[in-house]
C-alpha cells in the first residue's frame, strides 16, 4: 500500500485534492471514481515531505489553533465529523492546510480514525496532538480534548513569539554590524590606507590597532572568496552534524550549559513537559505513554533522554515523582508536585500549576533579557565605531601634524 496525491472534481463540481491509500495508481483512480469523483491527476507521494507538497506553504500555529477550536465547537454541537472537516476545509485560506484537511476528511470517510488520518501529516499534527486526539476518540470526549489542544498550541505559540521578539533586535544589529564590518574592510580601509601612504609614505609609523585593522583588511581583500567558501562549508557541516542523532544530542547538551541561554531552554522545556503531561493525563493516556510522547515534545534531546530513563524506572515500579527528583535538569519542585499529584490522584491539575509557574518564569527572564540586550548591543556597536574612528582619525591627525612641522 502507498499514498497517492490526487486532484479530482467531486459530484458538486468542486476541485478537491488530498491523499488516498491504495496498492497501485490504477487502484487509486478506481477508488476515486467509486466515490463519485473525476480524477484530474494521481501520482505517488514518494518524497518524505510529499504530504505537504501541494502548496509548499507552511501551516501556521494560528491556523492550527483556529481549526482546532472550530472543530471542537462543531463536534460539541453534534455535527458529524466528515461534515465538520468539509466545512472547515472550505474556510481555510492556506492551500497546504486545506489540502491536508481534505485528505484527512477523505480518510475519515473511508473509515479511518481521525487520529490515524492526522498521523499521516507529522509536520502539521505532532505526536502530542495525534495521541491526544486518539485518547479523545477512545474516551468519547473529542470535543474536550480539542479545547485542551487549542489552549496548549496557543501557549506554545506565545512562548515562541516571545523568544523570537527577544532575539529579533540582537540578530538585526549583529547582521548589520557584520555587513558594515566587511563593507569597511573591503571598501573604506583601502582608501584610508592610500591616505596614510600619501601623508606619511609607505613606511609611515601607525598605531598598533590601526596596523591590525589594515592587516585584517588585507587578509579579507586577498582571501574573501575563500572566507565565504569556508563560512558556507562550516555552516553546512554544522547543520549536517546537528541533524545527526549524536550531533543533536551534544548540541542540545551544550545549549543547556550555556549561561543565560541554558536556563531559558530548561525552563521552556519544563513548562512544555508539565502542560503536555497534564493534558495527556487528563485525556486518559497512561503514564508510560504520556512520558514517551512528552519526551519527544520538550524540544531537547538531553532532557528527553532523562525522561526515557525515568520511564524505564517507572515501568519497573518506581514512583514518578521520586524519579523526577533524581534528574539533573528538573528542579525539585517538579518532582515534589508530581508526588503530591500521585498521592491525591490529581496529577493533571497539579502540573498545570507547575506549567503556569514556569511559563511566568520564562516570560520574566525573556523580558529582562530583552531589556539588557539592547544597551549591551548599543555599547558593543559604539565600541566598534569608536575603535574604527580612533584607528583612522588618530593616525591622520598625527601624520598631518608631522607634515606641518
Amino acid at each position: 500500500m502507498a499514498d497517492f496525491a490526487y486532484k479530482a472534481v467531486n459530484a458538486k463540481g468542486q476541485t478537491i485534492s488530498g491523499l488516498i491509500v491504495a496498492g497501485s495508481r490504477a487502484e487509486a483512480v478506481t477508488n476515486l471514481r467509486t466515490q463519485g469523483n473525476r480524477p484530474l491527476s494521481v501520482r505517488e507521494a514518494k518524497a518524505k515531505g510529499a504530504r505537504l507538497s501541494f502548496g509548499q506553504k507552511k501551516v501556521k500555529l494560528r491556523d492550527l489553533v483556529i481549526f482546532t477550536r472550530e472543530l471542537s465547537t462543531m463536534i460539541s454541537a453534534g455535527v458529524p465529523l466528515p461534515r465538520c472537516l468539509d466545512t472547515l476545509a472550505g474556510q481555510i485560506e492556506n492551500k497546504t492546510f486545506k489540502d491536508v484537511v481534505n485528505a484527512i476528511n477523505h480518510d475519515v470517510e473511508s473509515g479511518f480514525p481521525l487520529a490515524d488520518a492526522m498521523a499521516k501529516f507529522p509536520t502539521v499534527f505532532n505526536d502530542i496532538y495525534v495521541n491526544m486526539v486518539r485518547a479523545g476518540e477512545a474516551g468519547g470526549i473529542l470535543d474536550d480534548i480539542l479545547k485542551r489542544l487549542a489552549s496548549q498550541v496557543e501557549k506554545d505559540a506565545s512562548i515562541h513569539k516571545k523568544i523570537r521578539s527577544a532575539m529579533a533586535y540582537p540578530v538585526v544589529i549583529l547582521t548589520v554590524t557584520i555587513i558594515a564590518f566587511f563593507g569597511i574592510m573591503l571598501i573604506i580601509m583601502p582608501k584610508i590606507e592610500n591616505i596614510f601612504v600619501q601623508l606619511g609614505g609607505p613606511h609611515a609609523h601607525l598605531p598598533k590597532y590601526t596596523e591590525v585593522l589594515l592587516g585584517i583588511s588585507h587578509f579579507i581583500q586577498r582571501d574573501v572568496i575563500f572566507i565565504i567558501l569556508a563560512f558556507v562549508i562550516l555552516v553546512w557541516s554544522f547543520r549536517h552534524y546537528i541533524h545527526t542523532e549524536s550531533g543533536r544530542y551534544r548540541w542540545h547538551g551544550l545549549l543547556l550549559r550555556m549561561p543565560i541561554v541554558g536556563p531559558i531552554i530548561a525552563k521552556v522545556a519544563i513548562a512544555r513537559f508539565s502542560r503536555t503531561f497534564s493534558s495527556l493525563m487528563g485525556s486518559g493516556v497512561s503514564v508510560l505513554e504520556a512520558l514517551e510522547v512528552t519526551g519527544k515534545a520538550v524540544g531537547n534531546r538531553v532532557i528527553q533522554k532523562e525522561l526515557v530513563d525515568v520511564s524505564v524506572a517507572v515501568k519497573n515500579g518506581q514512583s514518578l515523582g521520586k524519579q523526577l527528583l533524581e534528574t539533573k535538569f528538573f528542579p525539585p519542585i517538579v518532582g515534589q508536585m508530581m508526588s503530591v499529584g500521585e498521592e491525591t490522584g490529581k496529577i493533571d491539575e497539579v502540573l498545570v500549576k507547575v506549567a503556569d509557574f514556569y511559563e511566568e518564569e520564562v516570560d520574566a527572564v525573556i523580558d529582562g533579557l530583552a531589556s539588557v540586550i539592547e544597551p549591551v548591543m548599543i555599547i558593543l556597536l559604539g565600541s566598534f565605531v569608536g575603535l574604527l574612528a580612533a584607528s583612522v582619525m588618530g593616525p591622520i591627525a598625527n601624520l598631518s601634524k608631522q607634515i606641518g612641522n
